[in-house]
Order: structure tokens, then sequence, then C-alpha cells
């Protein structure tokens, strides 16, 4: 599979001869402040062995010209050595050095080096981010995990700009109007975990010191680092302090010294994802830095995400899986150490488990329920397959799974595993058996086969309880029957739930087991008085779906917000709204489960959960003929709940955000406009910058809001956010012009950075102008082939699934879906795998409004 398109097999072959010692890294990105310099200059150098002297390879880059090529001190022309793609070298030697120089392109889709300039102050900054294979938009490289090696950056840029790479500094020399910084060698780490930050950053430094168990001491300098006009709001001593808890609590798990050196996070422009473990060089979405009021449900958002980057040093940096079939090895452990690391190591986000049992699930199982889910450990065949792979399987699930493990196995089992991990593959590559040998090494446990049933199967399984009671009512037998296509060994808790003399629900009993195959006995239960709720996966020990017997059902449409415990509250919660996914509880049954007891829910992320799944059952899953009745009842019982609301509190907040979502009426849309022009007021409500664009979303989205409004808050708000805003508000207006606008803004140029890309998607896919996008849906599937092959894969995937006709919830548009993919059968797999998860969204949308309509 020749081209940008690096495949598993050529990797293999690739590195079955190749050994290399090392990349000497030189870039100019002097040319950065001048918006007309497209190109910086790159000059890598490579110094690697073969196995097979004679043999011919080629190195990665993408790069709009290459000025020269040498090989062992032989140029090679690059109009025949680079194909636009690799670089083609042949006769081999024992050792070699391979120089390339080229012309790199600056980024404006967050891939590879990304260029921003602040429209507050007119500031240039640059970062770079790679993963999976695009450190070769900035250098030549052997693009692969498994080809490990130390690098020696070295980088020229205005003076007046701080400069971090993965490793420390070692010399910084002027050059007139210009520095070049010269790195220290890194340890050996994999080519997408190199990074480059660069810019008038500015930046808070600390450090973090630890007495080692041999008596050493570990010293690593820290810092944090965001753009000058976010300084104001930079809340650094907040993310430092986080910092030095998970140090010390990854080391005390893990008993290996952090390998890189220093620790610098950079929260930077336009990024794509949440965060990146570049070891030594952690970079993050700015979106961290808060400039207006959020929930504490953000800040605990941003500590887990410290947190999961953090873990990553060991597992991913550390230790690296040899080819993207093994991406959990590090992204699950990740995602599971998030949430563990925060409870662990005393930060004050002490319900971590909450959260990940009612947001980080729902993103698994739904992916897990899509015809294209995938086992854990997956077949990844290329770099597109591994670019779709960064989903809630991986992430998730892996996360969920290891949950199980440490249940199954035992915690000191588990750590001690990955000790011993640590110690044997530091700085190597492994695969799955390399960590399961070494579990069952520590567990004494049968992993093989507990691996089989759980990492390398898809779906996800449903737990139902079966419960009889003789006529005092007391339980004769409680069952767990499972149900999926593969029947997996559970280690759950079933809770037993009654009333107490206050009325709240409580639980009164739990039993632990093993549960496997189709129907398990909870022989403990037997005597004990019915309960008014029984409760599977208690304390949320495994992965899976649970069901309700009838009773306990019934009790929950009357007293789910009764449930004393946050973690078996947000349980009942997660599966009240997997029934109606499933389309089993009709939507409008669900949309009156959160209006009536949303308003006395305390966990501000969960409550921030259930506006999005309310709004979304409204939106796709309820009968289109009460639809309108429904988005009142949400906007009448938003306006409700933020009159209630405690003044100034999280919860009066995220209700104010919620009635932004929902407003649709004369009263909701006439406060909306009245908190806007200060003619309004709640007790306590900051209507701050945040809360304003909110606040014109709705009255843009409703055609309240004419354009010179919105151009008037921008002009208060010319920020790199407020443009962001302002884009999303312009092309959610309810007009064919806008809609045009919007589209067009996309598809016919590429020239939008990656940041108001997805702001035009967001505004003009708005559900409730379902008869505007309409007209675009048979534009949308005639393009698909074109906007994948012409477009980065980033803003591809972001076009596919953004514009996929989602609101046109009918028959019609699924049969457009199902022609498109009968007619394109050799369309690129990880295309059409989009395509088929949009067009599943939509045949269970279908499903659920059936059932709300029946």
């Amino acid at each position: 599979m020749p081209g940008k398109n690096l495949s598993r097999d050529e990797a293999q072959q690739r590195a079955s001869i190749l050994t290399v010692d090392g990349y000497r890294v030189r870039l100019d990105v002097t040319s950065a402040p001048d918006p007309a310099a497209a190109t910086f200059r790159s000059t890598t150098t490579i110094a690697f062995r073969c196995a097979e002297p004679g043999a011919s390879t080629f190195v990665d880059l993408l790069a709009p010209a290459v000025r020269a090529v040498t090989l062992n001190g032989r140029a090679l022309d690059p109009a025949t050595a680079y194909d636009g793609a690799r670089v083609h070298v042949d006769g081999l030697a024992a050792d070699n050095v391979l120089t390339v120089e080229a012309d790199c392109a600056y980024s404006r889709t967050g891939e590879g080096l990304h260029r921003f300039t602040d429209p507050a102050d007119g500031e240039t900054y640059l970062y770079t981010h790679y993963e999976p294979a695009d450190a070769r938009r900035v250098f030549a490289t052997f693009e692969q995990p498994d080809l490990k090696a130390p690098f020696t950056f070295t980088v020229t840029a205005p003076a007046a700009w701080d400069v971090r790479s993965n490793a420390a500094h070692e010399a910084v020399t002027a050059e007139g109007a210009a520095r070049t910084w010269e790195f220290a060698p890194t340890k050996p780490i994999s080519t997408y975990l190199t990074a480059v930050v660069a810019g008038p950053y500015h930046v808070a430094r600390d450090h973090y010191s630890r007495t080692l168990d041999d008596g050493t001491v570990l010293d690593i300098p820290l810092s944090a680092l965001c753009r000058k006009s976010l300084a104001p709001y930079f809340d650094a001593d907040e993310i430092l302090g986080v910092t030095k808890l998970g140090l010390d609590f990854f080391h005390e798990r893990f008993a290996y010294p952090y390998p890189f050196g220093k620790y610098d996070q950079a929260f930077v422009p336009e990024y794509n994802i949440g965060a990146m473990e570049n070891p030594g060089c952690v970079t993050f979405r700015e979106e961290f830095v808060f400039r207006s009021k959020v929930t504490d449900a953000a800040y605990e958002g941003r500590a887990n995400v410290v947190l999961h980057e953090m873990a990553h040093m060991w597992f991913g940096d550390l230790v690296t899986m040899r080819w993207w079939d093994d991406l959990w090895l590090k992204e699950s452990f990740a995602d599971f150490m998030g949430s563990y690391g925060l409870v662990g190591a005393g930060t004050r986000y002490q319900s971590a488990w909450v959260t990940f049992a009612n947001q980080r699930k729902a993103w698994a199982y739904r992916q897990d329920q899509f015809p294209t889910t995938h086992p854990i450990t997956a077949d990844i065949r290329d770099l597109e397959d591994a670019k779709l792979n960064f989903d809630g399987i991986t992430y998730a699930k892996g996360a969920s799974v290891l949950k199980q493990l440490v249940a199954y196995a035992g915690a000191e089992a588990f750590f001690e595993g990955a000790r011993r991990y640590f110690q044997r593959h530091a700085f190597g590559n492994t695969e799955l058996a390399d960590l399961l040998d070494i579990l069952e090494e520590t567990s004494g446990r049968d992993l093989k086969s507990w691996a089989a049933a759980w990492l390398q199967t898809a779906g996800v399984n449903t737990l139902t309880p079966q419960l009889t009671a003789d006529a005092e009512g007391r339980i004769t037998e409680l069952a767990v029957l499972q149900d999926g296509d593969v029947l997996r060994p559970h280690r759950v808790a079933v809770g037993l739930y009654d009333r107490d003399a206050d009325g709240a629900l409580v639980r009164t009993a739990r039993f632990e087991l093993d549960v496997t195959g189709a129907r398990t006995v909870v022989a403990e239960a037997v005597g004990r008085t019915r309960p008014a709720l029984v409760l599977l996966n208690d304390d949320d020990l495994t992965y899976c779906k649970i069901r309700f017997d009838e009773e306990s059902l019934e009790t929950l449409r009357s007293g789910l917000g009764d449930i004393k415990d946050d973690l078996a509250r947000a349980l009942a919660w997660s599966a009240v709204w997997n029934l109606t996914r499933d389309a089993l509880m009709p939507a409008r049954d669900y949309v009156a489960l959160v209006l009536r007891f949303a308003g006395q829910e305390g966990n501000i992320g969960v409550l921030q959960s259930l506006h999005t799944q309310a709004k979304g059952a409204v939106d796709l899953y309820a009968d289109p003929a009460w639809r309108g009745e429904g988005g009142r009842l949400l906007a009448d019982g938003a306006l409700r709940e933020l009159r209630a609301a405690a003044p100034g509190s999280d919860h009066q907040l995220a209700w104010a955000r919620f009635l932004a979502q929902t407003a649709n009426g004369s009263e909701h849309l006439g406060l909306v406009r009245g908190l806007l022009a200060g003619t309004a007021r709640i007790d306590g409500l900051e209507v701050d910058q945040e809360l304003r664009w909110a606040l014109w979303l709705a009255l843009a989205a409703t055609g309240q809001a004419t354009e010179e409004e919105l151009a008037g808050e921008l002009a208060a708000d010319n920020t790199a956010s407020g443009r962001r805003q302002h884009t999303q508000c312009l092309a959610a207006r309810p007009t064919p012009e806008a809609k045009a606008a919007g589209w067009s803004a996309v598809i016919d140029s590429d020239e939008l950075p990656n940041a108001l890309v997805e702001a035009n998607i967001a505004g003009f896919a708005v559900p409730a102008h379902r008869d505007l996008t309409a007209l675009y849906a048979a534009p949308y599937f005639k393009l698909l082939e074109r906007v994948w092959a012409e477009r980065t894969i980033e803003i591809a995937m972001r076009i596919v699934g953004g514009f996929f006709p989602q609101a046109q919830v009918d028959e019609a548009t699924l049969a457009e879906a199902d022609a498109w993919l009968t007619g394109h059968p050799d369309a690129a797999p990880a295309l059409r795998r989009l395509v088929l998860e949009r067009r599943d969204d939509l045949a269970r949308a279908l499903r659920a409004q059936a059932c709300d309509r029946a």
C-alpha cells in the first residue's frame, strides 16, 4: 500500500532489517510570523543500521519540496528519490547516515507543525502534533512506533520566542533577530512522541523533588505554558499542584523513576484532541484555560487529563506498543489511571469514578454497539485504521475492562505486574502477550482465557436480574442473566436497595460474585425481603449494560433521584439512558425522568450529562409529532431549575447553559435577550463572556440575532475563542443563506483552520434546522470520496462525521446512506467505517422514534 497510508506489513518489513541509532533534526522557523510564508526549513540526519546490506527502504516525509538527499555521502536526485510521501533509498550499507533537506509546510489543520496567529495581539505560536503519523510533516522519519531512537533537536526561531522540546535545552545562541536552541538528546522514543513548542508563550515554573529508594534525589523541573493573551486566566498553580500529586502517586505505584528529565505542559490553540503525551513536553487544548466561570466538572475533567497524560510517561512513552493493533496498551491504561489517580492521589476530585461510570462508559457503550465495533486489541491494517481507532473502545471500554481486571486479579497483583512490565521493557516495544505473561506471574490467574474473552472479542454484554419471591415477599431466587454474542466472566456486585427512615433509597445488602455463562444464581440473596431496587454491577466493577426487573424499574420511575449514593444513582441514570437508546424506554419517559429528578442531582458532571442526553432524546429519539412539546418541556424545566438553583452555584450555571441550548418560546428567549442586555437578572448568575456567547447562539439559532449584533459581540471579544463562537453563531442562523455560507466555507475551500471548520459544522448542523439542511443530504453523499482524497484525514473525518444528515431521521435518508455504502464497496475502509457508523446512529434513532410513538 504505497503512499501516505503506511501498512502494517510494510512497517514490519522495514523493522525487520533496520535499527535506528539516532536522529538529528534542525528546524528553522524564523519565517513563522510572516503570514505569507508557507514553509519552514527542515534538515534531518538519521543514523541507522541495516541487517541486509544492499537492501532498499524508504523514509516517510510529507513536504512541498525536497532540496537534497544524501545517503552515506552519495547525493540522490530528489526528483526521483522523493514521490511526495516517501524518500526511497537503495544500496544500503551495514551502517548508514541519511540526510534529507526539505521545505515543510506550516499547518492549519492541527497536524504537523501548527501555526496560529493570536487575533488579540498579533503574536504567532507554533506547536507540533503527530499521533499517529504526522512527524513526517515536519522532518524525514521512519514513521512507525517500533523504530525508537534518541532525537536531538535544534530549532532556530525569532529571538523573543521561548522554544520547548522533549529534552531540556543545552544552549541558546543569538543570531541577529533570531536565536538557536540546541536541545539535549532524548531517551529512545517513537517518532510520533517527539515535540516542538515555540512562540512568545507565558511560562509558569515550579519543580518536583523526590528521594528514591536508593537515596538519590530525583528533581524534575516543571512548567506550564499558555498564550500571553490567556495569561490573566491561567491558573497554573492548580495545574502544577495536580501535577505534583500525580508524580507522587505514580512513583509510589510504578516504582520506576520518571525517565524524561523535565516536565513541561503547554496549553496550545486550535488543538484537535484533549492532550498528547509527548515525553517531557505534554500538549493540551487551551480550552482547559478557563477564561470564564465553569463548573467543577470542568476542573475535574482537566485534572483527569493531566493524570491521563502523566500515566503515559510510563504506559506509552517508556514502554510503547509495537504497532497500532495494541494501541490499548497505552490508551486503556492511561484512561483507567486518570480516574484511579484522581482518587488515589488525594486530589479534591473524589467522585472521579462517578464521572467515569456516567460519561466515559457512555462513549464506550455507543461505540461498542456500532456494526464497526472491534476488539480492544484490534486488527489495524494501516495508518487510516489507526486514526479511527482512537475511539471509545480503545479508551473507555479498555479502561473499563482494566477496572474489571483489577477486581478480578487484585490491585496489588495488577500494580506489581505494571512494575515488572516497566523494568523488563523500558524504552522498548511490546505486544499483548508481553503484558499478559507478567500479569499471570503476579496474579496466579489464567489471563489468556480472560484476555480472549475481554480483549480479543467485541460487543457489550447485558446483565438482567431475574427475581422470584414467595407470598410473604421473601426472595426464593435471584439470578443474573447474561446476554451477548460472547458470554464473558464478570466480577460483579449486586446491590439491594430499600428506603430508609428519611425516604432515601439506600443499599441494604451487597453480594460480590463471578457471573459466568448465561445464568448465575446469587445464592446469598435467598430468604431476604424483596427489595425496592436490585442494582446489578453495583460499584461499577465490570463493563456491561444493566437492566432492571419490573418492580425495580417502577422504583426508578418514582424515585430515581432518591438514590442516596452518587455512584449508584449515576449507574441508574446510565441504565435508563441505555434503555432509551435501545428503544426499550420511550424518549418522552426518559425526558420525564430528567425533568422530575435532575433538579435533585448533586453531582454536577452527571447533571451536565443529563442535559446533553435529554436534548438528544428530544432531537433524535422522540416521535416528531411530540418533538415540539418535548422541546418546550425541556426549556420550561431549564427555566424553572435556573430560578430555583442556589445563587452563584455550579448548578445555576449548568441550568443557564441548558436554557441557552433549549430556549424556544418568547418567555425563554426574552430572558436570554434580557440577560445579554442587562435588563434581566438572575441572582448570583454572572453573565461572563463564554455565557454571553452561549446566549447569543440561542438567539442566532432561533433567528433572533442579527448579523450586526453578532459582529458587535465579536468586536468586544476579538479573541480566538470569540472568532470560533462568532463563526458558529453565523452558521447557526435558520436561513438558507446562512447554511449555504457555512457549507461553502468548509467544502469549497481548504483555507479555514481546523477550529473554524469545526465551528462552521457545529452551527450548520443545528438539529432544529433539519428542513434547511435536508437539501444538503444528496450533495453530501456525492462529495465523500473527493473530500477523503483531497483533505487531511483530520479534516476529512470532521467533514464526513459532521455533515452527515443526522437530523434527517427518516427512511429516505437511511436509504441514501445504504445506497452510498452499496455503491461504493471500494471506497477507503476508514471512510466506509465513518459513514456506516453515522448510518447506524440514524437507524437507532428511527427505532427509538418508533418506540416513542408507540
